[in-house]
């Protein structure tokens, strides 16, 4: 049975694992877009959630338990300061996940993970330009 299994082992170990999850929200938050297998796309949204969810709380202790996953200081300030200014009325679902096909070399399955008004704000870029 599968009860009480509340994420996905990756084949790896604990320690490869967290540290893998970090590097890729990191980067989600940097770029606001990073690509990665499916699977690892949907722990890292979990993650990501998260963290937003502690920039709107926007406390120190919220700010102390972000910087204990986020791997930057310039991100984690991104997050207290620009992205929860911008979720700030938004109840949940920061993020989406798009299946963008198998990976060439090992047939893997693989998806972009992106911040929900990433693209609007990209869009909104092209207009003014």
């Amino acid at each position: 049975m599968h009860h009480r299994k509340d994420h996905r082992k990756l084949s790896r170990n604990t320690a490869h694992r967290t540290a893998m999850l970090r590097n890729l929200v990191t980067s989600l938050f940097e770029h606001e877009e990073v690509r990665t297998t499916t699977a690892k796309a949907k722990e890292v949204r979990r993650v990501a959630e998260r963290m937003i969810t502690l920039g709107k709380q926007g406390t120190l202790a919220a700010r102390r338990r972000a910087l204990a996953t986020i791997r930057s200081k310039e991100v984690a300030a991104k997050v207290f300061d620009e992205l929860a200014k911008r979720y700030g009325s938004r109840p949940g679902g920061y993020t989406r996940q798009l299946k963008i096909g198998p990976r060439r070399g090992d047939n893997a399955e693989i998806s972009i993970v992106q911040l929900v008004d990433a693209v609007k704000r990209g869009a909104e870029a092209d207009a003014k330009t």
